[in-house]
Formats: C-alpha cells, sequence, structure tokens
C-alpha cells in the first residue's frame, strides 16, 4: 500500500464538513459536566473513551493517557510520547494504540499505571507510519486495528493473528458476536481469522460507515453524510422508519447505540444528537446550549448510562438518566424566572423582563406576551383565570394577551378568600388590596386600610385573619372587618425577623421559618412554637431561604436549602411527617435566594425557576445509589526531599522516621453532576476525630511523631452516606536515637556511666568518710582536749576551792594560835605581877602552852597542804635556813605582820623585827627588796 492511497482513506475518514445546523429549537437538556483541557491536564483532542470495572475512567488524549475517578485526573504520557488514538478496558487492563505502537496498561501494587508493549512482540514489523485507530475486545481476543492491519491477540496464549487488505481499512466494528470492517471496495466480516466480503454495494464506494447495529435481526449501519441504511441480502437500502428524523446534511464522525436501545451521535461541527429507537431527535447539544466543542470524536456509554463525549477541545459528560432537565437561556431573553404557570396547554413564565409562553410539552422557542414588560412577580391559577403580579399592577392572562384589572403598583401575589368566590386579596407594595368581580369582570375593589406595609408574604389564618411576614419588619398578625376595607388590630409577633425568612399555611395550620428553623402556630397560646420535624428541612449552616410552597395536588410541603430542595408529606401510619430530599445544591439550580418557585407541570413534575432559565425535576426518577469509596494513592515524603515515595495500597507500610509526611488521595467514582460528593477522615494515633465534610479528595499529614496509625476515609453524596470505610495502616518507626539497638546502647551506656559514677562516688564518700572521720577524731580528740581542758579547770578550780579552803583552814588556824598565845600572853602578864607560888606554875603552864610543838605541827600540816613544798622550796634555795627561819618564811607567806606573828613566835613584835633582818642577811635580799613580796613570789 503506497503512501498516498493510505492517506487518501485517513482524509475521507478524518473529513470535516462545516455545516451549519437547521435544528435550533429551544430544549431542556440533562446536566452536562464540561471538563476543559486545564482540569484534565491534558491537552484539547480526545479521541477515545472506556471505562474499568471500578467505573474509573479512561481517555486517549493527544498528549496521552487519561485516567478520571470522579474527583481526580491523572495524565500517564506514552511511551513513545505519540499521541494516544484508542482506548478499550478489558477486565484489569487498559488497551491503547499510538502511532506505531499498541500494548496495555496495568494498575501496580501502588496505583500506578504501568505499560507493557504488545507491539513489540510480534514477529512481523509493523508497516511505516501505522497509527491504531480502534481497539475491539470480543471473547478472549483484542483486535488492534490500523488503516492498513487489523490485529488480533488471543489473550490465552498471547499469540497474534494479522488479517491484512489490500485497501485502506477505514473502520472496525463489533456487531453483536462479529467483527466487520470497512474498506473502499466493502464490508468484509472476520470469519476463521479471514476476511469474508459480506457487501460490496457501490453505495460505499463514496461513503463511509461511522458505525453498524443488530436491530432486530437486521443489520442497522449508519453513514456519515447520509443517514441510516439496512442491509438486506448483501444489498443497503435506507432506513424504512418513517420516524427517521436525522437531518441529511449532518457529518457524523461516531454513533453508538445505547443501552435502552438508543443511539447516540457524535458530529464534526453539529455536536451531540441522541435519537430514539425509532429515529426520532429526543434532543441535539451542541456549543450554543451546553457543549464546550461541537466536534464529537468518541461517544462512550458509561456504567450508569451517563453519555461521554471525547471532543475535539476538551471532554464533556451527560446525564442522560438525570431526574433533572435544565433549560438554560444563554441568550439571556427570558431572564431570571420568579413564576411559572401551566394553563390551557401552555407554559408562562414570569420573569425580570416579563411574561413568556410556549406550548407545553414542545421544543418551541418562547414568546413574549405584549404589554408584559417588567418584573413578573407571581403566576396564579384562580377558579379557572389565571393572574399575573407585575410590578405595574394585575394582570389576567388569556392565551397571549394581558389585561391589566388594578394599577396598583407591585402586586406580590394573589389569594382567594375561603367562602368568597367574588373577591381575592392581593399583597402589594403598599400593602393589601381587594379585587373583586363584577360578572365576568375582575377590577380593583379597594384597599385595606390601617396596613401600609409592604405585603409579599402573607396567608390566612381564618378568613378575617392574616399574618403578613416582612423580612425587615418581622411578622405582624392582622384581624381584618367583615367587609375587607380596614385592619382593625395589628400585632407583631414575637419571632426573629430576618432577611429571606418565609410563611405558608400547609394542612390548615401555619408555619414561619427562618435559620433557627420552622415554627408551627400554635392557636391555643396564639404563638408560634418550634417544630423539630419540620425543621430538619435544613442545619442552619445549610440555610439559605424559608420560602416554603404548599403544593395542594400532593399535599406536599417543599423547602429549599443549600444543598437540597426538599419536601414533608403526611404520614401514613401515623401524624408524623416524612421528610425526603433531593440533591439539587444552589450552584446549579440558580435561583435567587428568598424568591424560590416550584410547580408541578406533569405527573411527579416539577418546574423550579433559576436566574438563567428553569429546571425539571421528575421525582420519580430519583434512584439511592450505592457508591464504594476507595482510597487511590498513597505517598510518604521525607521532609528534606521532594520526590514522593508511593507506598503499596493493599500492604500496611512500615515507614523511617523521617518519612513522616504521607498524603492520600480518595473518590468515589460518580459522575452526576446534580450530586455533590463529600469525604470525612480520621487518622487515628492523632486525629481520632472524624474530620468536617469536605469536598476536596486528597490529605497531607506532615511531622506525624513515630507510632501506629490507621487512615480512615468514608464519604457521602447528597444526603446519602456511603455505606463503605476505606482504611489503611501504616507505622512510622522510631528516630535511630530512639531504636531498640540505640536503646540498648543507651542503657549499657547508662549502666557504665552509672557504675563510674557509683564507683566515683563510692571513692568520693570513702575519701570524705576518711576526711570526716579524721575531722572527727581530730573534732573528738579536741573535745577531749576540751574536756580534759574543762576537767583540768574544773581541778584547777576545785584545787584552787581545796587551797583557799585550806588557806581559809591555815588562816583560821593561824588566828586561832595567835588568838590562844595573845590570850596566854595576856594571861601570863598578868600573873607575873602576882608573886603567888600557885601562879608561878600556872605561868609556867602558860609557857609550855606558848612554846608548845603541836600548834606549829598543826599549822605546818595545814601550810603544806595550803602550799605545798614552799618550805622545800625555800630550803632548797636557802639551805642555811633553820626550821625557825623557815617557820617566819610561812608566816611572811601568809603575808602576816610583825604583830601577827610575835604571838605565834611567842616573842615580841620587836623580836620578830630582828629575826626577819636576821633573815634577809641569810637570804642575802638586797636592801631595797622586800622580804615579804620575795617571799610570795617563790
Amino acid at each position: 500500500m503506497g503512501y498516498n492511497m493510505r492517506h487518501l482513506g485517513f482524509l475521507l475518514f478524518f473529513s470535516i464538513q462545516l455545516i451549519c445546523s437547521q435544528y435550533s429549537a429551544a430544549q431542556e437538556l440533562p446536566p452536562i459536566h464540561v471538563y476543559t483541557p486545564e482540569q484534565y491536564g491534558g491537552e484539547n483532542q480526545n479521541w477515545s473513551i472506556s471505562q474499568s470495572a471500578n467505573d474509573k475512567i479512561y481517555i486517549a488524549n493527544n498528549k496521552g493517557l487519561l485516567e478520571f475517578d470522579g474527583a481526580n485526573w491523572l495524565l500517564y504520557n506514552t511511551p513513545n510520547n505519540t499521541i494516544i488514538r484508542s482506548v478499550t478496558v478489558v477486565d484489569d487492563k487498559i488497551y491503547t494504540g499510538c502511532y506505531m505502537e499498541f500494548g496495555f496498561w496495568q494498575k501496580d501494587n501502588y496505583g500506578q499505571l504501568q505499560y507493557t508493549s504488545l507491539s513489540k512482540s510480534i514477529n512481523q514489523p509493523l508497516i511505516e507510519d501505522e497509527q491504531f485507530w480502534n481497539i475491539i475486545h470480543i471473547d478472549e481476543y483484542i483486535l488492534f486495528q490500523s488503516l492498513d492491519r487489523i490485529y488480533i491477540f488471543n489473550t490465552k496464549d498471547n499469540s497474534f493473528n494479522v488479517v491484512g487488505n489490500d485497501e485502506t481499512i477505514i473502520k472496525t466494528y463489533k456487531v453483536g458476536d462479529g467483527i466487520y470492517f470497512q474498506t473502499i471496495s466493502g464490508i468484509y466480516k472476520i470469519q476463521d481469522g479471514k476476511p469474508k466480503l459480506v457487501t460490496n454495494d457501490p453505495f460505499l464506494r463514496d461513503n463511509i460507515i461511522v458505525n453498524m447495529f443488530e436491530k432486530q435481526g437486521k443489520m442497522l449501519l449508519l453513514s456519515q453524510n447520509n443517514g441510516f441504511y439496512e442491509l438486506n441480502t448483501n444489498q443497503l437500502s435506507r432506513w424504512s422508519n418513517p420516524n427517521n428524523e436525522l437531518p441529511s446534511n449532518l457529518s457524523i464522525y461516531s454513533a453508538i447505540q445505547l443501552k435502552n436501545g438508543n443511539f447516540a451521535i457524535g458530529t464534526i461541527s453539529n455536536g451531540f444528537i441522541q435519537l430514539n429507537d425509532k429515529g426520532e431527535i429526543i434532543y441535539q447539544i451542541d456549543s450554543s446550549n451546553g457543549l464546550s466543542n461541537n466536534t464529537v470524536l468518541s461517544v462512550f456509554e458509561d456504567s450508569t448510562s451517563n453519555i461521554w463525549l471525547a471532543l475535539d477541545n476538551g471532554v464533556n459528560s451527560i446525564n442522560i438518566h438525570s431526574p433533572f432537565k435544565i433549560f438554560n437561556d444563554n441568550k439571556g431573553a427570558l431572564g431570571t424566572v420568579y413564576a411559572s404557570a401551566v394553563y390551557r396547554d401552555n407554559l408562562y413564565l414570569g420573569t425580570n423582563q416579563g411574561l413568556f409562553k410556549k406550548p407545553f410539552n414542545t421544543p418551541d422557542d418562547f414568546t413574549f406576551i405584549k404589554e408584559t414588560q417588567g418584573q413578573v412577580w407571581s403566576l396564579d391559577v384562580i377558579n379557572g383565570v389565571l393572574f399575573c403580579g407585575h410590578n405595574l399592577g394585575t394582570y389576567i392572562i388569556n392565551d397571549d394577551k394581558a389585561t391589566k384589572i388594578s394599577s396598583i403598583q407591585g402586586t406580590w401575589s394573589i389569594k382567594p378568600i375561603k367562602g368568597r368566590t367574588d373577591i381575592l386579596l392581593q399583597g402589594n407594595y403598599n400593602g393589601l388590596n381587594i379585587l373583586e368581580k363584577k360578572g365576568t369582570t375582575w377590577s380593583f375593589k379597594n384597599k385595606i386600610e390601617n396596613f401600609n406595609m409592604s405585603s409579599r408574604n402573607f396567608e390566612f389564618h381564618n378568613t378575617n385573619e392574616i399574618f403578613v411576614n416582612h423580612e425587615y419588619k418581622g411578622l405582624f398578625r392582622i384581624s381584618i372587618d367583615s367587609d375587607f376595607s380596614e385592619a382593625v388590630t395589628i400585632d407583631k409577633m414575637n419571632v426573629s425577623q430576618e432577611l429571606k425568612s418565609g410563611i405558608v399555611q400547609y394542612n390548615d395550620q401555619l408555619f414561619y421559618a427562618n435559620q433557627e428553623g420552622v415554627y408551627k402556630y400554635d392557636t391555643s397560646i396564639r404563638e408560634f412554637t418550634k417544630d423539630t420535624i419540620y425543621s430538619t428541612f435544613y442545619k442552619a449552616e445549610d440555610y439559605v431561604s424559608g420560602v416554603m410552597i404548599n403544593e395542594d395536588l400532593n399535599n406536599r410541603l417543599w423547602a429549599f436549602s443549600k444543598e437540597n430542595i426538599c419536601y414533608a408529606t403526611p404520614g401514613k401510619l401515623s401524624n408524623v411527617p416524612v421528610i425526603n430530599k433531593f440533591p439539587l445544591p444552589l450552584e446549579i439550580r440558580k435561583n435567587i435566594a428568598g424568591y424560590e418557585n416550584l410547580l408541578e407541570i406533569n405527573d411527579e413534575e416539577y418546574i423550579i425557576g433559576t436566574s438563567n432559565g428553569y429546571i425539571i425535576m421528575n421525582v420519580n426518577k430519583f434512584e439511592q445509589k450505592i457508591y464504594d469509596i476507595s482510597i487511590n494513592t498513597i505517598a510518604s515524603n521525607n521532609r528534606n526531599a521532594t520526590k514522593q515515595n508511593l507506598l503499596d495500597k493493599d500492604a500496611p507500610a512500615s515507614l523511617e522516621n523521617k518519612e513522616n509526611e504521607i498524603g492520600f488521595t480518595f473518590s468515589i467514582t460518580e459522575f452526576d453532576k446534580h450530586i455533590k460528593t463529600k469525604y470525612q477522615y480520621q487518622l487515628i494515633g492523632v486525629y481520632d476525630k472524624w474530620s468536617k465534610w469536605t469536598e476536596t479528595s486528597n490529605v497531607l499529614f506532615k511531622n506525624l511523631a513515630y507510632g501506629d496509625y490507621t487512615f480512615n476515609v468514608r464519604g457521602s453524596t447528597g444526603e446519602s452516606a456511603l455505606t463503605n470505610t476505606a482504611s489503611y495502616s501504616f507505622t512510622i518507626e522510631k528516630p535511630w536515637y530512639l531504636s531498640s539497638w540505640m536503646i540498648a546502647v543507651y542503657l549499657l551506656s547508662i549502666i557504665l556511666v552509672s557504675f563510674r559514677i557509683h564507683t566515683f562516688y563510692k571513692r568520693y564518700y570513702k575519701r570524705k568518710e576518711i576526711a570526716l572521720l579524721s575531722q572527727t577524731k581530730k573534732e573528738l580528740d579536741l573535745a577531749e582536749l576540751e574536756n580534759q581542758k574543762q576537767l583540768i579547770s574544773l581541778e584547777n578550780q576545785k584545787l584552787q576551792q581545796d587551797i583557799e579552803n585550806k588557806n581559809r583552814e591555815l588562816a583560821i588556824s593561824t588566828m586561832s594560835i595567835i588568838k590562844k598565845n595573845e590570850f596566854l600572853s595576856t594571861l601570863k602578864k598578868e600573873l607575873n605581877n602576882n608573886s603567888d607560888n600557885d601562879l608561878k606554875r600556872l605561868v609556867k603552864i602558860i609557857d609550855k602552852n606558848l612554846n608548845n610543838t603541836d600548834d606549829w605541827k598543826l599549822f605546818e600540816e595545814a601550810f603544806n597542804n595550803a602550799d605545798k613544798d614552799f618550805l622545800k622550796k625555800m630550803k632548797a634555795k636557802h639551805a642555811v635556813l633553820t626550821p625557825n627561819d623557815l617557820r617566819l618564811c610561812a608566816y611572811l607567806r601568809l603575808n602576816l605582820s610583825s604583830k601577827e606573828i610575835a604571838p605565834l613566835l611567842n616573842i615580841s613584835p620587836r623580836s620578830v623585827e630582828v629575826k626577819r633582818y636576821r633573815l634577809r642577811k641569810k637570804m642575802e635580799l638586797p636592801h631595797e627588796s622586800s622580804l615579804t613580796n620575795y617571799i610570795l613570789e617563790i
């Protein structure tokens, strides 16, 4: 096959015709997810889409393989850095084909895709510039189709069979259990590994067959430019279905048959078209009403019947089975919808730009009703008449004609009065007003006097008692007189006045709602008390408006929160109401808070006004789907490094202490636009409490301490919590300085240091003990010496006392002798004067007593006791002294005067002086020395 022939087929296959669509009617479309290249991180063009068993989406992109889990996009570059043209997921393998390469990707234990080449295992080389545009799975075979060949890979024995043709292979199809392909010469079927011609109808020479389908036992072919054809007995003919409405000028690039038998078609320049199984157009979506690009390169239906579009610029997902259909006023012709009504087979919308209508349940455009330009506040069908509350007054609407019946400005709403068919009550900027019916004509009757507050929210409690809620001034109870002419009493209710609060009558009861909850009017105490059941409509943090809508037909009370639309119905077996919630976040419904409006237009089908159109909600289509949450990747990070270390998701990890930063990515594979997915996680071991709900699908924990951890993550979709919790356990090891061997080193070191310290202190205290003993001994010795000194002192004191006592005794003895001798001398003198012989004998006796040595001996003994060794010292010093000299010295030692000594020696004082003189001479004392002092100093 030559280069030019190959690329001729290429040009035929990828020719683009810039055709402007003639199909441009207003449509209510399912929600569309738009994913831009900036979001998914790849290039603009996307060629093919597939889905894995765990619902992840895989997309062939110019830059590589895209993976999307409902929360996170990942891009995997091809090994040879070329454009991936095709992708198909089979079991746990993602097969891809690109320029000169095909193979498969497979998840490793770390959650990352790893590529294995198959084309390199083929025995024969690839054809130059070969690209693989399609991959088909059938039984155990995987078919890789290029423009030149079909490579059939047997997954059981890993063998290849190559089907070639001399012509360019334009497209390959799987129909039932058969594989077909088209060349310029016709359509072939692969049988027994070889091509077999099915038809060579001349139509195929100039037309590309986009896809083939099996329908009612026949083969149905969809051509690129000429619609559907049937294959009958090897001949092609136009599909005989009379409802085939596919425009003939469309250039189709891709198409599939959906699970329900409908057809999903991607065009080159006209966006996406869905047909029912009869070929009738259900809707067309292009860049003017939702798609990000008009060139649809591939169409894919996922496991939950969402339609994925691989576009020339971006990726789109269409929730075709969503309970919501959205009409977007992209041209701004309608404006913000404040009210709606179905009346006489027409759908009316009241907006900030006027009143519009279109035939009900048709794709026709809305038309403006003349004379209604400006703000429309309400549309009320009362007794078969459609009333329009307008900024300029009140209108009655009949088909496309508006008739003004009241010029009182600012008609908020109109309500019937129970028991009266001739009058109506309307709330206006200036208060409350009465409309009156005369014959068949309605007109303004009167204003209710004494109440002039704007009355946007008002409700009847009974015929003549009305509650008016003014968002700024409060809630008022008004009693009206019987002819509805004036307010008799006006009482302000004891409720917190709040912006966007609301009041409604439901099942003959009044309810008031603000951010704090829903309150019910208690007629017994004539006050509002909080109702715990109805207050579950919303949490304080989800509050957007207290507006509630009473739907009489189904006996439902509707309310609105940040995340949901809610309604209450009476309990079937009790008086406890049942609360139902539908996930429709505020950012999707885009209504003006405080001006919410909702109306049933078909059985269980409601229209909800938004800021740029409206939403159709089908209650019967809400399903309680069960989703699972999974942990996608786990990565640890060294706080000093920049590269992450991926961890095995299926095995607990033991991380080094420096790898104490760990991150998780997780997701719920859910693709409904109206459902908001939230996550909650905990890290047992540090954050045991569950985190707050968040829309972020990843978390990073930093600076974790060593220890054991378990990460848990769970999620919710809308109001439904998931049944499973994904978990992962890991351990951060102790730092090296706290490891077991280091602890052993620390213990050994502590023991050694303790031993050294013990030895040191033992020696130290031993020395201290010795020093202390020595010191103690010294102190004891000193104490003993001191004691001895004290004893000596005491002994000396005692001796001194003894000496003093002896001296005293000696003095007493001496004085006694002196007194005695003086007495005897006196007595002797007196007796000498008498010559009597007897007296002379008496004198002799006296002399004998005066010279008695016994007195001296007694004195000497006492003197020696008092002054030991004195006499010996005197004798030793003066050997010439006689006993009488020593006796005189003893008396002088006692410091006795000569007069006192004389009686002791029985001599006269003069004689004592003589003795003293002689004693001095014997002692050889100098003349100037005192004898007494000398003796005292010895």
